[in-house]
């Protein structure tokens, strides 16, 4: 009997053993890999509009004024009252016959901004007699080409030069006399660039240099409304050498009658 209880509590034991090691072993999760996001698209600069003037602020009908500007960032840039679409800086001479306000858009990816400068025009006082228009025999075109110059510029520069000063104080007396033989005449200022440079970079700077003989004679008091610029950029040369001599030639100022 004895015997027998303990075979009984050896098989007891051996089940219970048995029974722990075939426990289910617990189930070990895998962890979510962590997922970093996109940075955001980075922000263009907004355009900036360095500066915008008008020089002088106030003028007298038939003079004129100088519009200067600097502009960063800008894919388009444009000036309202007449003037367009314009580079990211310059300078355009205007000669409005009234108070005229002049708004400068730049547009870029970063956005539009505006900014707006006013030009003061005063009307001219009435003469107290007028002047008897002067006779001659001469048309405007022969005056113009017999008693105006050209005026030349240095490589890629709208400066006017010390020797061209001296020629536009004498060329403004010659505009009085053409001016009084002829009071219905306009005279045109062609910019001319020489070959070298593109196209559209050509017209820009012809611009620039018809623009700048055209503020010298206003300020030498050539009335600014009988005096037209147009730029040919490099379409007209008057030399066709591929020297210096010649690219000199080129580089000028020219007036024609209208």
């Amino acid at each position: 009997m004895l015997r027998t209880r303990f075979s009984v509590g050896i098989l007891a034991l051996t089940l219970s053993i048995f029974a722990v090691g075939c426990k289910t072993k617990p189930t070990v999760s895998t962890p979510t890999p962590v997922t970093t996001p996109a940075p955001p698209p980075e922000a263009k600069p907004a355009p900036s509009i360095r500066s915008f003037s008008v020089e002088p602020t106030s003028i007298t009908a038939g003079q004129s004024a100088t519009l200067r500007w600097a502009v960063e960032n800008a894919d388009s840039v444009s000036i309202s009252a007449g003037v367009g679409t314009v580079q990211a800086s310059g300078n355009r001479s205007v000669s409005p016959s009234s108070t005229t306000t002049y708004r400068l858009s730049a547009s870029g990816p970063g956005g539009t901004t505006e900014r707006s400068v006013t030009l003061n025009v005063s009307s001219a006082p009435p003469a107290d007699r007028p002047a008897p228009p002067a006779s001659s025999s001469r048309s405007l075109t022969e005056m113009v080409g017999s008693l105006l110059s050209d005026i030349y510029f240095d490589y890629d520069k709208s400066d006017v030069r010390e020797d061209g000063r001296g020629q536009l104080t004498k060329n403004a007396e010659a505009l009085r006399q053409i001016f009084a033989a002829h009071p219905d005449g306009i005279v045109t200022i062609e910019g001319h660039c020489d070959e070298r440079g593109s196209a559209e970079y050509n017209l820009g700077l012809g611009d620039r240099r018809s623009s700048s003989v055209k503020d010298y004679l206003v300020n030498l008091g050539v009335p600014g409304d009988k005096l037209k610029v147009i730029s040919y950029g490099n379409e007209k040369p008057a030399c066709s050498e591929a020297n210096e001599s010649c690219y000199q030639k080129n580089r000028r100022a020219h007036f024609s009658a209208n």
